[in-house]
């Protein structure tokens, strides 16, 4: 018995190899027919070695397990994800509507088998699993955790790929418990990326940033002016558009719910800690001031220090300007104020001033970036328009500012999610993450917009 398993491993390893190479080769014909051809000798394999058409009895060796608590998204109701995606995998699934996707990555065409690992309750439950268009009716009995193989598959194409789960008939309350989608891949080390760990920043997908090219000539730079642009329908929830980033804090807008928007500004302790309450006295960063509206307090676990925000409701298509200023105090400390132009009240607003000890510096490493704060929308892509970058240096001279290097976050950089983008539009750059998209941007390329040749009109004396 184990010598015919044994035969039956390689041969169907040696056959799922040649739906590769038939794949190549017949690459200019439509997908029907290359899945009638590979369907085909799988079929004679089969019959040739002596199984039946519905598959062997031994399950193949599934190399590959992608655990759905990090890498599935109910599609179709994605607000209320986590209620049925935990750390657990999928759990509480009891709506036949409901459509759970799991998304990972290819970087060839591939020919491989798959499998669910679950379980039910008790009695049985039937579920549909789908890829490429392609449907199979699964019934689930095991009330302890059991590999069900699906079947095999071929896909043509490299980038994301997802499997669709839906509920069909159930004898208990919910459906299953499904902890992972298994694939058995040929090279599996090099040719499938997914989210394996740190699931939560898995799940909110990769942070985009721009690094904003400042000649050394320039010298200090006292302000920074940057524009954004938010298209419509891409606000959204959970997406923070950075417009001025700096070495020690950030300046931007938010989408932080259905009703709900924000100006947000922040500045970093020079003291290392996520906690904020146990930051020395010494090491605080103090308000100075700030503007109407806003409220002011500390933050965490991303580092912390002194935040300030503003409930606005910004609207899409409409170009927002923000001014940034950094400035040392003479005694080992630096002051930064920020500024956000209201176009219905045609001024820039004061947001507020921060005093950071232990400091003394002028605004250096100037970003923009965009993230995505929330995990069950890092499954929807979101896109930032960044413009009319200037700064102005110690001196009052402003400098217009046209480089910018793309970069992303370490959930990128290691390979966790490759759905991140960038480049020049709108004489402009924009900025693009999440959606599990095929449109990836290499880190470190280098973007170059079109000089507009037109200096901000402020009056600093004028500012609050």
């Amino acid at each position: 018995m184990k010598k015919n398993i044994n035969r039956f491993q390689s041969e169907f390893h040696l056959y799922r190899y040649l739906f590769i190479v038939l794949s190549m080769i017949i690459k200019g014909l439509n997908m029907n027919l290359i899945k009638l051809i590979t369907g085909s000798v799988f079929l004679l394999t089969c019959s040739t070695i002596g199984y039946a058409q519905s598959g062997p009895p031994d399950t193949p060796d599934f190399s590959i397990s992608i655990p759905t608590s990090g890498n599935s998204w109910v599609i179709n109701d994605i607000a209320n994800t986590s209620s049925f995606i935990s750390s657990k995998g999928i759990t509480n699934w009891a709506d036949p509507n409901q459509i759970i996707r799991t998304f990972f990555y290819l970087e060839q065409p591939e020919s491989f088998s798959l499998a669910i690992k679950a379980k039910v309750k008790s009695g049985s439950s039937a579920i549909n699993i789908s890829f490429g268009g392609e449907s199979i009716k699964v019934v689930l009995s095991d009330t302890e955790f059991k590999i069900v193989p699906i079947g095999n598959f071929l896909t043509d194409k490299t980038g994301y790929h997802f499997v669709d789960i839906q509920g069909l008939k159930k004898d208990d309350d919910t459906f299953a418990e499904v902890t992972e989608i298994l694939l058995n891949l040929e090279d599996e080390v090099n040719s499938i990326k997914y989210i394996k760990d740190d699931f939560y920043f898995g799940r909110r997908g990769p942070s985009t940033h721009l690094i904003y090219n400042i000649p050394e000539e320039i010298g200090d730079v006292e302000w920074f002016y940057n524009e954004i642009e938010i298209a419509e329908g891409q606000d959204v929830i959970g997406s923070y558009f950075m417009a001025n980033g700096f070495s020690e804090g950030y300046f931007g807008i938010q989408v932080n719910s259905p009703t709900e928007r924000r100006i947000l500004f922040s500045i970093w302790s020079p003291y290392k800690t996520d906690d904020p309450g146990s930051i020395p006295e010494e090491y605080r960063i103090t308000l100075l001031k700030k503007g109407e509206d806003v409220i002011s307090g500390k933050f965490g676990n991303e580092g912390s220090g002194g935040q300030s925000y503003k409930i606005y409701n910004w609207k899409t298509n409409t170009r927002y300007r923000f001014l940034m200023r950094a400035i040392p105090t003479g005694d080992n400390s630096t002051d930064y104020t920020a500024y956000f132009y209201d176009p219905g009240v045609g001024a820039l607003n004061l947001i507020a001033s921060f005093r950071r000890p232990k400091t003394n510096t002028y605004l250096k490493r100037l970003y923009s970036f965009l993230e995505n704060f929330i995990p069950n929308t890092g499954v929807v892509s979101r896109k930032g328009g960044y413009y009319n970058q200037w700064v102005c240096d110690a001196n009052g001279k402003w400098h217009e500012i046209v480089e910018a290097r793309f970069s992303a976050d370490q959930t990128a950089k290691k390979e966790a999610r490759l759905d991140y983008s960038g480049g020049v539009e709108n004489q402009g750059f924009y900025l693009k993450n999440c959606g599990f998209s095929n449109d990836k941007v290499d880190i470190g390329t280098i973007f170059t917009r079109k000089k507009l040749l037109k200096a901000p009109a402020i009056d600093f004396s004028l500012l609050e």
